[in-house]
Order: C-alpha cells, then structure tokens, then sequence
C-alpha cells in the first residue's frame, strides 16, 4: 500500500511541477507580447498608436511584476529539479519518465 500513495503523491507533485512550468511559460509568453507591442508602437503613428490603445489593442502588461514572478517560478522549479529526495520519490514510485521528472 506505501507504495501506491508514494507513487500517487509522486504525481501529485509531478503535477504540480508541470504547473509551474506551464505558469512560467505564460510568463514568458506575456514577456515577448509586450516586447512585440513596444516594437509596434515605435514603429506606428502615434495617431496609429493612440486608437489602438483605444480599442484596446495594446495589453497592459506589468513587465516588472511579470519578470519577478517568471524569477520566483524558475526559482522553484529549480529547486524541484535539485531536491533530491524529491527526485528519489518520483523515481521510486514509476520511475522519472512517467512523472515528468527526469535529469
């Protein structure tokens, strides 16, 4: 019976990795969107940029707040992969290649 709850709670906290790193990818993502509209806005007019700002086109995107929780999730992730005993469980209970943990 241990192992089947270590092997439940290995997904469990499989899962909550693929979380985070789907969460920093979305990070990423809205990191290169403001870049592609900070190169937009230079490059149109301003009357061009003002009505699209007004149809809100442009997002508002929070480039400090982002990078700081894009950190704060890598950071994480870096200390999922490093932690040791958490890659023991993973691997003890299916092996790394079924929980998504593997290095």
């Amino acid at each position: 019976m241990r192992g089947v709850d270590l092997a439940i709670y290995a997904d469990a906290l499989a899962g909550e990795v693929a979380s985070l790193a789907a969460r920093a990818e979305r990070a990423r993502s809205r990191l290169r969107q403001a870049a592609i509209e900070r190169r937009a806005r230079r490059e149109l007019t301003p009357v061009a940029v003002e009505r699209l700002g007004a149809l809100g086109v442009f997002g508002a995107v929070d480039e400090s707040a982002t990078r700081a929780e894009l950190r704060e999730l890598e950071a994480a992730l870096e200390r999922c992969s490093n932690d040791e005993d958490l890659r023991r469980l993973a691997q003890g209970a299916g092996g790394a290649g079924s929980s998504g943990w593997g290095a």
